[in-house]
């Protein structure tokens, strides 16, 4: 049976983040569904792009769920924070401790709500300094998986932010297959 993953939109989501976890999910055949937070499928990237999303929130049952992913960008990042039937989403898999994923500014979500106080972790690096405030034991590693809890640096390692997802969910061995199959190299 396939993995379900959720990743949430919001308008000024950084679009290499948010779309290169799409697309390497979609080619490891795991199911990963673009999540809207507005009342609408249209969102903006934060490089003006518009793209529709496969849901909105109010229309999913998360319940299926295997992981659910924050990209970071801004003001995309601000707008996931600040939705609260998201913020009670994240709170409710981190506490069921279910898997849940964040690159770039996104880790700050996280850290505002607790998740990352005495957590290894990682962030776009003008927000270490918020997740360390917030009680995390900051790494400047591409990707910091501490637990149920997965965070990333920003565009330049949204491919290993993907991979780390793909391996967490169907095995390394898959993910080297992904990894091979877009000639990426580590």
């Amino acid at each position: 049976m396939s993995k379900k993953v959720y990743i949430f939109l919001a308008d000024g989501f950084e679009d290499i983040e948010g779309l290169t976890v799409v697309d390497l999910l979609r080619r490891a055949e795991i199911e990963i569904h673009t999540v809207s937070i507005k009342n609408t499928k249209e969102v903006q990237t934060a490089h003006g792009i518009s793209l529709l999303t496969d849901k909105v929130f109010g229309e999913v049952d998360f319940s299926d769920a295997d992981m659910l992913v924050l990209p970071g960008g801004m003001p995309g990042t601000k707008y996931l924070a600040g939705y609260k039937p998201l913020t009670e989403l994240l709170t409710e898999f981190y506490d069921d401790g279910r898997k849940i994923a964040a690159i770039c500014a996104a880790p700050s979500v996280f850290s505002g709500l607790g998740f990352l106080k005495g957590r290894r972790a990682t962030a776009y690096p003008s927000f270490m300094d918020v997740i360390e405030r917030d009680g995390a034991i900051t790494s400047t590693d591409s990707v910091v998986v501490d637990g149920n809890v997965t965070t990333s640096r920003g565009l330049g390692t949204a491919v290993d932010f993907a991979l780390s997802i793909i391996t967490q969910l169907e095995g390394e061995e898959k993910a080297q297959e992904i990894a091979e199959s877009v000639v990426y190299r580590a």
